[in-house]
């Protein structure tokens, strides 16, 4: 057992583990440890200041859940834009679930937004359903504010063609988020059905679970509903 495993063992929760190991069923329950997020992020913060986490790093792929968020946690931090690059380009690949992907954003990818859309287009691209679940991500977090908007991001991410649940599960909460943040720009894409059917449905679901949806907009997007076989 390595040093890190050792620290992520020492603060297992078994009842957590249990609980964390249903939310990520596509990760098998004896690479879950068991422990909350709270712990591995201020055990990333420990780890940037130690001079061995550069070996935690090139030890891939990782045993355990947890070390992938922990790898996630410490390169999120840094703040040079090509090194951060660099870094993810190594990782995502070994990206096996949703935890992963979505535990941050990196502060260095917001401070750069021009440099970081022909990444982004790359892994959109890519075969790995993580690794274009996190550029989908990085577009719902970043560019649906107005300085970094316009209609291309929106169109991206209606052109990604995927059968691949994680991939389309993000595609429908960026599009309920782009609902919520640019209703003008995104609407259409709602009500000309530009969506594959199931992504639509899902969309429509979520924003009208949103708090930042009116109620006369939920209303409407009722009616864009597809209606059932």
């Amino acid at each position: 057992m390595t040093p890190t495993q050792e620290k992520l063992f020492s603060m297992q929760d078994r009842t957590y583990k249990v609980f964390n190991a249903k939310l990520i069923p596509t990760v098998n329950p004896d690479k879950v440890i068991g422990v909350r997020m709270p712990q591995l992020r201020k055990l990333a913060k420990e780890m940037i200041k130690n001079d061995d986490t550069a070996h935690f790093l090139s030890e891939l792929p990782h045993t355990y859940h947890e070390e992938n968020v922990l790898h996630m946690l410490i390169i999120s931090s840094t703040k040079d834009f090509e090194e951060a690059i660099k870094a993810y380009q190594t990782f995502l690949p070994y990206a096996d679930n949703w935890a992963v992907t979505d535990c941050q954003t990196p502060t260095v990818f917001k401070k750069n937004p021009e440099k970081l859309l022909p990444f982004i287009d790359e892994w959109l691209t890519s075969s790995e359903e993580y690794t274009v679940r996190f550029a989908i991500l990085q577009l719902m977090n970043i560019y649906l504010v107005d300085e970094n908007f316009n209609q291309s991001i929106l169109d991206r991410v209606c052109e990604v063609k995927s059968e691949a649940y994680y991939v389309n599960m993000m595609r429908a909460w960026f599009f309920a988020t782009s609902l919520a943040k640019q209703y003008d720009a995104t609407i259409a894409y709602i009500s000309e059905r530009k969506l594959d059917d199931w992504t639509h449905q899902k969309t429509i679901q979520k924003a009208r679970e949103s708090l930042r949806i009116s109620p006369e907009t939920k209303d409407y997007l009722k009616t864009l509903k597809k209606p059932s076989n």
